[in-house]
């Protein structure tokens, strides 16, 4: 599995420790070094059932500065979003791990951590 993480952020430390604390095999992604590409974050949007604005941290300056409450939650604008996210990783939610069955979590919490681990 994958996780992708931003080390200043408490919820991937936490992940990572639980993770660790259940000898998971992963490997780390540091998104704003290795920022996913638009293909990439339509793959890991197709394995987490969701939409790019769905993901977006529209907290961050980054959003306000482009404008993004305003921008529709649509299909027609969905690829805007996705060069969004790609072109401002920061707007990323995070940590994003990828299971290797295939699915996908938002690992905010520790079930949804616990929900990629192998049974």
């Amino acid at each position: 599995m994958e996780i992708w993480i931003n080390p200043d952020c408490s919820k991937c430390r936490s992940a990572l420790s639980i993770l660790d604390a259940e000898a998971a095999d992963y490997t780390v992604r540091r998104y704003l070094d290795d920022p996913p590409s638009a293909d990439e974050l339509r793959a890991v949007l197709a394995r987490l059932g969701l939409e790019p604005w769905d993901i977006t941290r529209t907290g961050e300056p980054i959003a306000a500065e482009l404008g993004l409450g305003s921008w529709p939650r649509d299909p027609q604008a969905r690829e805007r979003w996705i060069d969004a996210l790609a072109a401002h990783p920061i707007l990323i939610q995070r940590p994003i791990i990828t299971a290797d069955d295939g699915h996908a979590v938002i690992g905010r919490t520790e079930q949804a951590v616990r929900d990629t681990l192998p049974g």
